[in-house]
């Protein structure tokens, strides 16, 4: 289980109610779109308002403490951040599978960069396809 209050306070920010609400239920469902937080929120503290979740998340994500994750013909997901890895992204369900990022990945990007005089800081590789589920 992560620290949420050390994981704030390391990407200066306060270590707040909502935004500790917020990161328990994208731990708990690992990649989830804003309305989707929200509707978890609001069961337990239905004072917490959309706009409230929006603006901590917008917040979050400008801090590094979330990614967020584009789906095609959907609403983007968010994670907590971690170590770097590729998203495998399902078009037909809109499920997202981490695959953590191998070392020849990792230098094929950092090449690509390199051979466009691009300052690389960090990379999210996202692949667009079909998972197993919707395949059958």
């Amino acid at each position: 289980m992560i620290d949420y209050a050390l994981l704030l306070k390391e990407h200066q920010l306060k270590a707040t109610f909502q935004r500790m609400q917020i990161l328990e239920v994208i731990e708990k469902y690992g990649h989830i779109a804003i309305e989707a937080i929200y509707e978890e929120v609001s069961r337990i503290h239905s004072s917490l308002s959309l706009a409230t979740i929006y603006k901590n998340i917008v917040l979050m994500t400008q801090k590094g403490v979330l990614t967020e994750i584009p789906i095609i013909g959907e609403k983007s997901k968010y994670e907590i951040i971690k170590d770097e890895h590729i998203h495998l992204i399902c078009t037909e369900c809109g499920t997202v599978i981490d695959k953590m990022l191998d070392d020849d990945t990792a230098i094929d990007t950092e090449k690509v960069a390199k051979t466009s005089s691009f300052s690389l800081e960090h990379r999210q590789v996202n692949l667009y396809g079909t998972c197993d589920h919707c395949q059958s």
